[in-house]
């Protein structure tokens, strides 16, 4: 998945996306891509503490070091490592794959009730969210839509973004998305005469 967040031409597309997909369900789709879920600070130094807590045993037994040198080297080794691993990419790389699942999982969520989410009048909203560093895409669908749609179903959309995107094309990856989960919605919250549209259409970069 490439780091770079999307154009001008990407965000009308995705939000004329948005518009036809609800011109067919009472259901609202929302777009939220981030460049990242969390910026796990804590990684490279724990990698580097690890590292650092190997190292004295191969200079202890492959050479005549004298523990004051072994202890500086050590320190030493800790910090530069450390420093080298925080660069962003580096840093992101390293994020175990389950870590960075929950940690993208819990900062969907939290966007769902920020950006309102949970407030359509049927509680049929559902919230589309890319977190670029960490590789991962979210789908959260409210109470309402629960019952009607398995989470299996978004959780492949969900991949199909994440496969999308790994091939240079989010924006593509996210139209497609917003295109299936309009088909789905549909299926089980036909529009409403008096509907009206609850959440923006336009795409959330963060």
């Amino acid at each position: 998945m490439s780091n770079a967040g999307l154009s001008a031409q990407d965000h009308a597309r995705i939000s004329e996306a948005i518009r036809a997909a609800e011109a067919g369900t009472s259901g609202e789709i929302y777009v939220v891509v981030a460049r990242t879920a969390d910026d796990f600070h804590f990684v490279p130094v724990l990698w580097a503490a690890i590292a650092a807590l190997i190292l004295p045993w191969p200079l202890q037994l492959l050479t005549t070091l004298s523990s004051t040198t072994i202890l500086l080297a050590q320190v030493i080794f800790f910090v530069l490592t450390a420093s080298a691993l925080s660069h962003p990419r580096i840093r992101h790389a390293l994020v175990p794959r389950g870590i960075a699942a929950e940690s993208t999982r819990k900062h969907a969520h939290a966007l769902f009730f920020a950006h309102g989410v949970h407030l359509t009048q049927a509680r049929t909203g559902v919230l589309i969210y890319v977190a670029l560093l960490q590789r991962q895409v979210e789908i959260v669908a409210d109470a309402g839509i629960h019952g009607e749609v398995e989470q299996s179903a978004w959780d492949e959309l969900a991949r199909s973004v994440t496969d999308a995107a790994r091939e240079d094309r989010l924006a593509d990856g996210i139209v497609d998305a917003v295109r299936r989960a309009g088909v789905l919605l549909a299926a089980h919250f036909p529009p409403k005469p008096d509907d009206v549209n609850e959440l923006s259409d336009r795409v959330v970069e963060i």
